[in-house]
Formats: C-alpha cells, sequence, structure tokens
C-alpha cells in the first residue's frame, strides 16, 4: 500500500477528508522526525509502534569484493518496533479491525 492508497483507506474509514488525512501523516512524519533526530526521547503509541534513535557502535567490516578490513564509524539510526496488539494481529492471534 502506498501513501496515497493508505490516506484514501484512512478517509473512508474515518469520514475525514483525503486533503485533510494527508495533512495529517505529513503533521505526524515531521514530529517524529524531529523527535527522532533530537535522540533524546522515544515516541509510543502503545500497543502500535514505537520510535526512537539508536547508536551503532564503530566496528570493523569487510569489502565482500576484495575481502579487505575496513573501519566502519559509529552511526545513529532509527529503531521501530511493533507493538503487542499490532504482534497479536500480525501472528492471526486477535482480530484485525
Amino acid at each position: 500500500m502506498n501513501r496515497s492508497e493508505l490516506v484514501d483507506a484512512i478517509s473512508q474509514r474515518s469520514g475525514v477528508a483525503s486533503s485533510d488525512v494527508d495533512a495529517s501523516l505529513k503533521g505526524l512524519f515531521e514530529v517524529v522526525a524531529g523527535v527522532v533526530a533530537k535522540g533524546d526521547e522515544k515516541i509510543t503509541i502503545p500497543g502500535f509502534i514505537s520510535f526512537e534513535q539508536t547508536d551503532r557502535a564503530a566496528r570493523t567490516g569487510r569489502n565482500p569484493q576484495t575481502g579487505e578490513t575496513l573501519q566502519v564509524p559509529a552511526s545513529k539510526a532509527v529503531k521501530i518496533s511493533a507493538g503487542s496488539k499490532l504482534k497479536a494481529i500480525a501472528a492471526g492471534k486477535e482480530e484485525a479491525p
């Protein structure tokens, strides 16, 4: 499902105009991106999903073509975790809404 299909599906289920749903999704992305970029907070929607910034330690890697070892520097990443309710629905233990 792409963004426009998601916007249409939410619009049909909620009765909210597609333009308002699209603006809300844009706002959600901006807020999540801002909080994750700061890295000092975790966003959690209980039972559904959580977003947080994580640190990746520096490590030694290997070039797969040459076999040469190289140093991979430390970096930041995003961790996205499914909530318990979403996991149960995906596993077929609960009915999808």
